[in-house]
């Protein structure tokens, strides 16, 4: 298996989630069925893969609930909700992928780490939310719950308005050698769940959580880089990345280099908090010793990775 190609696929939170109306536990177990079907195309033309996953939209419903049913129970701190996205939306992906690939007649292990990510507790972003969780509003309902609920609330790439947290930066993925030792021994692994669990080290030099959500493209450009894999494969909700995006001037892009996506970024075609963490994350794997990036759906994720579809980013 240590001749195949290594690849860490990034499947985002709301490509889980098929459109407004679906979405239940049960939808999204559906959507993710179909996600790793693409993921198991892609094994079979011969690549190793490390899946991570977003979760804004998720964290969102369990912070919600948790807000709703503050007056019965006791409500869930951020970086907890973060771990059980990563336990619920791990569940999903090792079942539905190991039925998948059982029926293909190519059973393999597969196993999620709940995974901690180091974070500076002084990071800037504490002072200015800027990542999107949970479902989008209107901007009626945003003001309302800005103001009855004191969350921070951004609009979101021409889509509605959504409620922000902060998003620091990953330092290290603190599993990291318990992932490697897992892919070295033929496991298939689900990692950085929504960015990672944000961590930071107090004074004593203990682990503490914090109220955050780590950008899930960033974390996995990080743990690509640190597993020196050939692809960092991103799947989002569009098939391909766009200049001018949703305007009568959008241009789609097959192909980029490194210093093309670099000054595509500086001259703003990439919205925050949405398809820019993505280019800063395949800037910085390049960087990096990475050698491509592709950006696509997760239907195109095979053709993609052949060269048929989506957008790919070389040095």
């Amino acid at each position: 298996m240590s001749d195949k190609r290594l690849a860490v696929v990034a499947i985002g939170g709301n490509s889980l989630i098929s459109d407004p109306r679906h979405q239940t536990v049960e939808d999204q177990y559906e959507t993710t069925r179909k996600t790793t079907s693409y993921i198991a195309d892609l094994m079979d033309a011969g690549y190793r893969v490390v899946i991570t996953h977003g979760n804004g939209p998720q964290v969102g419903f369990i912070l919600l609930r948790s807000e709703a049913a503050k007056k019965v129970i006791h409500e869930i701190p951020v970086d907890t909700a973060v771990a059980d996205t990563q336990g619920g939306i791990g569940y999903h992906i090792q079942q539905t992928l190991l039925n998948e690939l059982a029926r293909r007649g190519n059973p393999r292990p597969i196993a999620t780490v709940t995974t901690q990510v180091l974070v500076d507790r002084n990071d800037p972003c504490f002072q200015s939310p800027n990542k999107p969780i949970g479902v989008f509003y209107t901007r009626e309902e945003s003001d309302r719950l800005a103001r009855e609920r004191g969350w921070a609330m951004k609009e979101d790439s021409g889509r509605g308005w959504r409620r922000v947290v902060p998003s620091p930066q990953p330092l290290e993925i603190l599993e990291f050698h318990a992932i490697q030792a897992l892919i070295e021994a033929g496991v298939m692994v689900v990692a950085v769940g929504g960015g990672g669990i944000p961590v930071y080290r107090n004074e004593a030099g203990d682990l503490r959580g914090v109220a955050a959500v780590i950008d899930k493209d960033r974390a996995s450009s990080l743990l690509a880089t640190k597993l020196g894999a050939e692809d960092l494969i991103i799947s989002t909700a569009v098939d391909k990345v766009s200049l001018r995006y949703k305007t009568p001037e959008q241009q789609d892009l097959d192909r980029m280099t490194l210093a093309e996506a670099k000054r595509y970024m500086a001259e703003g075609h990439f919205a925050p908090g949405s398809m820019k963490p993505k280019i800063e994350a395949a800037i910085a794997f390049i960087e990096n010793g990475g050698k491509r990036v592709i950006i696509c759906s997760p239907e195109t994720l095979a053709a993609s990775a052949a060269g048929n579809a989506g957008t790919t980013i070389v040095p």
